[in-house]
Order: structure tokens, then C-alpha cells, then sequence
């Protein structure tokens, strides 16, 4: 891969749905940086009630894309995070979204809305 996107600098972005708060924070990462900067925002945000992730990163000649949903219904985090990264072309990113739950269930496809939609604005 001789030519990709990837991030200059780290953004983030906020939404609230339903009084549950999202917090995107997407920064750019390489493979060897995830780990420890995914469990570094865990720690740091502790008292969320879930702390979504997704990244894709070169390895090599391929890109590795990996959806963590963290305790959220399968599918429904993860993998609008990670389609979030993919839709917008980027490399070498790490996406986490951030939410405190506001006591409203927002459904399997408002959540998934939510979490594709605060990840595209970061």
C-alpha cells in the first residue's frame, strides 16, 4: 500500500440521543499503538457505561479492521464505528465512542445510528 488516508491529528465529537451521552474521540494509530491506547481510554473512562472501539491499521500489505461492541448488542457499536472509519477511506485510525447511558433504550438500529453518526462527525 503505497498511498493511504489517515488522520493528521486526533478529533472528537458529541451527541446526545435520547439522554444517553456519545462521546467519539478518533486519533491515528498504528497497529502497535492500539492496545495500549484502547485500554488507556478504558481506564480513563471508567465510569462510562460502555467504551466502544473500532480500528483499521496497515499490516504489511493488508489492513487489519477490527470491531470490538463492548458489552452493546453484537453489531450494533462495533461495526458502525469500524463502517464509520471504512466509509471515510481512513488508515491507521482508532475510533472509541464513549457512552453514558441516559435510562432510554434507543433499539438496535437507533443505537446503531448513534454510533455510525458520532463517529462520522469526529
Amino acid at each position: 500500500m503505497d498511498a493511504y488516508r489517515t488522520l493528521a491529528s486526533p478529533a472528537s465529537a458529541r451527541l446526545t440521543q435520547q439522554r444517553s451521552r456519545f462521546v467519539a474521540l478518533v486519533e491515528p494509530a498504528t497497529r502497535d499503538e492500539v492496545t495500549s491506547r484502547l485500554e488507556a481510554l478504558r481506564r480513563e473512562h471508567h465510569e462510562a457505561t460502555h467504551v466502544c472501539a473500532a480500528f483499521r491499521c496497515r499490516v504489511g500489505a493488508e489492513i487489519e479492521a477490527v470491531a470490538d461492541d463492548a458489552g452493546e448488542p453484537h453489531g450494533s457499536a462495533g461495526a458502525p464505528i469500524l463502517q464509520a472509519l471504512e466509509g471515510a477511506g481512513l488508515v491507521d485510525v482508532l475510533a472509541v465512542v464513549v457512552r453514558h447511558f441516559g435510562g432510554v433504550k434507543l433499539g438496535l438500529g437507533g443505537l446503531s445510528r448513534a454510533y455510525a453518526d458520532v463517529t462520522a462527525a469526529a
